[in-house]
This record gives C-alpha cells, sequence and structure tokens, in this order.
C-alpha cells in the first residue's frame, strides 16, 4: 500500500483517540461540576460570583456525596444532621460560605472543615446541639462564625479551645451559656466573652478542695500520732509499775528464806 494510505489511516486513528479524550474530559467536567442529585444550584456573575448548592429543608441525615466541586456557597440548613464526619468538605477547595444552621450537630469530628482553612469566609452553625468545641475540629479555620442557638456548656475546657481557636473574634459573641461549671461561676444565661475566668475560678475551687482534703489527712495523721503516743505511754506506766514491784517480791523471798533458816 503507498505511504499516503498509512498516513490517512495514522491520521484517522489519531483524531478519534482525540475526539475520545476530549468527550472524556467534558464528561469527567460535567460529573465534577454538575449539581448534587436532591440540590439545586445556580450560577452568579461578578466577583463574589460562582456555584451556589442549596441542599436545605431535605431531611438530610448525612452530607451529600456529590456535591459540585466547584461550589462557592453550601447550604445544608435545616436538615437532620447529628455529625460533621472528618475530612466532610475537602474536595470543595473553592467553598467561601457554609451553612449548617438549624440541625441536630452535636458532634464534630476532628478535621470536619480540613480543606477548608485557606477558602472559608463564613460558617453558621447556629440552632444546633453544640455544647462544647474541638480544637482539632477546625484545623486553622479562620472563618466569622455564627453560634448562637445552641446550649453552651461554659467549663474551663471550652475557655481554653476558644483560646486557641482561629476563628473571627466576634463569633465568640453568640457563645452563650446555658449550663457552667462550676455551677456557682455565675456563667449561666451569661454570653461566654461577659464571664470571668472560669478556669481561675476552677482552680480557685480546686484548690480549696486539695486543701480541705490535706486539713483532713493531716488531722488524722495528728489524731493517730497522740492515741499512739498515749498508748506507748500507759505501756511504759504499767511495765515501769511492774519493774518496781519486783524488789518488793524479792526481799519477801529473801526473808521467809531467813525465818526458815532460824527456825
Amino acid at each position: 500500500m503507498p505511504p499516503s494510505y498509512w498516513l490517512l489511516r495514522h491520521s484517522v486513528v489519531m483524531c478519534l483517540l482525540l475526539h475520545s479524550l476530549v468527550l472524556m474530559t467534558l464528561c469527567f467536567h460535567h460529573a465534577a461540576t454538575s449539581c448534587s442529585k436532591r440540590c439545586y444550584c445556580s450560577e452568579s456573575e461578578g466577583p463574589s460570583g460562582g456555584k451556589t448548592t442549596r441542599c436545605s429543608n431535605l431531611r438530610l441525615t448525612e452530607i451529600p456525596q456529590d456535591i459540585p466541586n466547584d461550589t462557592r456557597r453550601l447550604y445544608l440548613d435545616y436538615n437532620l444532621l447529628t455529625s460533621i464526619p472528618t475530612s466532610a468538605f475537602q474536595d470543595l477547595p473553592l467553598l467561601a460560605e457554609l451553612d449548617l444552621s438549624h440541625n441536630e450537630l452535636a458532634l464534630l469530628e476532628p478535621g470536619a472543615f480540613r480543606g477548608l482553612a485557606a477558602s472559608l469566609l463564613f460558617l453558621d452553625l447556629s440552632y444546633n446541639q453544640l455544647a462544647t468545641l474541638d480544637l482539632d475540629a477546625f484545623e486553622g479555620v479562620r472563618a466569622h462564625s455564627n453560634l448562637t442557638g445552641n446550649p453552651w456548656h461554659c467549663n474551663c475546657r471550652l475557655q481554653t479551645a476558644l483560646l486557641r481557636l482561629h476563628l473571627d473574634s466576634a463569633s465568640l459573641a453568640g457563645i452563650v451559656c446555658q449550663t457552667a461549671e462550676p455551677e456557682d461561676s455565675g456563667a449561666k444565661g451569661v454570653p461566654f466573652l461577659l464571664v470571668n475566668d472560669l478556669c481561675m475560678v476552677l482552680k480557685k475551687t480546686t484548690d480549696v478542695a486539695m486543701l480541705v482534703t490535706m486539713f483532713g489527712w493531716f488531722t488524722m495523721v495528728i489524731s493517730y500520732l497522740v492515741y499512739y503516743v498515749r498508748h506507748n505511754q500507759e505501756d511504759a506506766r504499767r511495765h515501769l509499775e511492774y519493774l518496781k514491784s519486783l524488789p518488793s517480791r524479792q526481799g519477801k523471798s529473801e526473808e521467809s528464806s531467813t525465818i526458815s533458816t532460824v527456825v
């Protein structure tokens, strides 16, 4: 066959391969950027535009796995989510706004917001069942957060975690203590930012408890020592009396021996 035939055949094969590659790329892109089956997606223009994915009020018990990876705003509010698993949003590198409000969230697992430290600007966790915050769940996230409407348990652990979090400081205003430890700290029903140092209050309470315990042990030791000394003194007195009685008995024995000899 002439060389032109082979060249033509090779060109056709290459065109078919290139066409297949383009189709595969388009299919993967569509799969990655198309909307989730149960959610609604929309696009907006402008610098702050991008894709918005709404999965609100769907009675979801877990986060959908098919959320487009070019999503910038994700709404998962008014669902039945109870926890956020590790790396739940790591495939959403452009995510700037995340709404998880009005769920049943009681647990944010370590690494729950992994991968969002560079992109996330706003995080809504309001009206859930959060009582404390796990420092490991955020991993450097600096977003402004809405934390209102949760049954916060204010104690030294929560205070220590908040001091090490990188969240926007204004976010902490939403933490109002529903319960507190210790109970007499005056924190119940008060915004956490207005509460005195719970760690110091707890430390003082602990110090007082330790002092009372030490005083109790000290009293027990002193009481035992007093009992021991008095018991020894009593034994010593009895022993001394016994020793004093020995010469008298020996003298009486010698006197009886003398009388017997005379007789």
